[in-house]
């Protein structure tokens, strides 16, 4: 979700005005792929190298993810969405954490979208972990180092029970993944777009799905072999 602050410097409105417009681009979407019938949503709120941003800038995104929560979290509820936090929440203050785990408590149990949102998040931090989990259990004596494949490596990572990104959207016209989710949109279908997020409603998103649909996904086969596994 890239362009907030780059949004509200062409209003000439300083920047935090952007976030909070990019908050209600949020709801936007949320509600755009409950009704599109997608399964998973993440969205990428803060990342691991966020913190380097100027510590008024940190604190409000703090205030506004805090704000969002207590705002929405029963929303969310009332239409079965299922709200995750993933990341090191480790190094956010107390209330959120506590805000964080009732929303997830809350919703744990709903069956419609599940809605992720990634703060504090990187996706090598996200491998990394993975990998020191793993090596304790070696250490331990308690996992053999010749059994970790992929499946096994893949199982330690953040979302373990969700399939792997399909559809990778980056707004704001950047064209790079910015450390999310590296390991599991390996094959994901790419699409960038020049709009910046508070402008990026639900006819864009639409249209990123339209442009998915139309998108021949191998996952390393020919066309020919693709199309005897389906």
């Amino acid at each position: 979700m890239d362009g907030n602050g780059r949004w509200a410097q062409r209003q000439g409105k300083p920047r935090p005005f952007g976030h909070r417009a990019g908050a209600e681009t949020v709801r936007a979407i949320v509600e755009t792929c409950a009704d599109s019938g997608v399964e998973v949503l993440t969205l990428f709120a803060f990342s691991s190298e966020n913190w380097a941003r100027p510590e008024d800038e940190v604190s409000l995104l703090m205030e506004l993810f805090l704000m969002m929560l207590r705002r929405e979290t029963r929303r969310l509820h009332a239409n079965h969405v299922r709200l995750r936090i993933i990341g090191d929440r480790s190094a956010f203050p107390e209330k959120l954490r506590q805000r964080i785990a009732e929303a997830e408590r809350l919703t744990r149990d709903n069956q419609g979208l599940v809605l992720q949102i990634a703060a504090n998040y990187g996706g090598r931090w996200d491998i990394t972990e993975a990998c020191r989990r793993l090596a304790r259990r070696v250490a331990a004596g308690g996992l053999d180092a010749e059994a970790i494949d992929e499946a096994r490596l893949a199982d330690e990572l953040a979302f373990p029970d969700l399939p792997d990104v399909d559809l990778f959207i980056r707004t704001g016209g950047e064209q790079r993944l910015s450390n999310f989710i590296l390991w599991q949109a390996a094959y994901a279908e790419l699409y960038f777009s020049d709009l910046l997020w508070p402008d990026f409603g639900p006819d864009a998103l639409r249209a990123a799905f339209v442009d998915f649909a139309s998108r021949e996904r191998r996952f390393g086969r020919i066309v020919e072999q693709r199309q005897v596994v389906e």
